[in-house]
């Protein structure tokens, strides 16, 4: 068996079917930034563990998660409240989690956007770390996100979860990417000060995970950062073939990065008029 931990701030909408897709497991517990709806309300109907931690950064929740709440067994699941567990996933899990053979193991999701899988566009499979043993990895910030730091080998899952990344609607969609583009920024700005570009890792990475993170840094040094992004995704990776939503989905991340560009603009301005050669001038 294994552990199922679901991180929630504002999710009334989707906890009740994360939380029922987790009941697989017999020990599901909801770590909850002190939302302002009634996700705590909806989730404490259920017979999990609820259990509320101020928020600072993914990175940080994670890691306080993992080291200050004992889980019931040795493996432990990562699981958003827009996301979902499937039986075939959780036995893969458990299956996965007898053999010893690695600490961690990477699973790929498939984004559901206006009622359908975006397939192509989303650069599928795309994995995210979510079986771990309880103790051997941890988080660093990274961005809007966080970045998992592992002691030990890792694997890959075969089987892939749902994730309906706008089950509440454009508008949340829109709230939330304004925050994460907030810190991607933040993020950006500092490689580009002082990060370099990782070739190695573009041209021979071992994963697909080690290259997409080494062409996220190419990226950041590119120019017309929105419209490459747009062509890549829309006609380089067949975004064309997902239809309507397809388009919709790729002029939204088009989007995103434009927003991250202008709050990087404006880091940079914030940064020179507090310089001490602007002051003195």
């Amino acid at each position: 068996m294994i552990s199922i931990f679901i991180l929630t701030y504002n999710e009334e909408v989707d906890i009740a079917d994360c939380i029922e897709s987790a009941l697989l497991s017999d020990d599901v517990i909801v770590v909850d930034s002190f939302s302002r709806d009634r996700t705590v309300e909806i989730a404490k109907q259920y017979p999990i563990r609820v259990i509320q931690h101020v928020f600072e950064s993914h990175g940080k929740q994670r890691t306080w998660m993992l080291e200050s709440i004992p889980p019931k067994y040795d493996w432990v699941y990562l699981l958003e409240a827009d996301e979902r567990m499937t039986p075939e996933l959780y036995q893969e899990c458990v299956s996965v989690a007898q053999t010893g053979e690695h600490i961690g193991y990477y699973a790929s999701e498939r984004v559901m956007f206006m009622n359908q899988w975006i397939r192509h566009s989303t650069q599928y499979p795309r994995y995210q770390l979510r079986l771990l043993r309880h103790g051997r990895v941890w988080f660093t910030d990274y961005g809007h996100t966080e970045r998992e730091v592992c002691d030990g080998p890792t694997g890959f899952l075969t089987n892939t979860y749902p994730h309906y990344t706008c089950g509440k609607g454009f508008s949340r969609w829109l709230e939330k990417h304004n925050r994460y583009s907030s810190d991607e920024a933040v993020e950006t700005l500092r490689q580009l000060e002082s990060g370099t570009i990782d070739w190695s890792g573009i041209l021979f990475g071992r994963s697909e995970v080690e290259r997409r993170r080494a062409l996220k840094d190419l990226s950041l040094r590119l120019p017309f950062r929105p419209l490459i992004r747009f062509l890549y995704m829309y006609f380089g990776l067949g975004g064309i073939l997902d239809g309507h939503a397809g388009l919709v989905w790729c002029i939204l991340q088009a989007f995103y990065e434009y927003l991250i560009i202008l709050k990087v603009w404006e880091l940079k301005q914030c940064q020179q008029s507090s310089s001490p050669s602007t002051s003195l001038s």
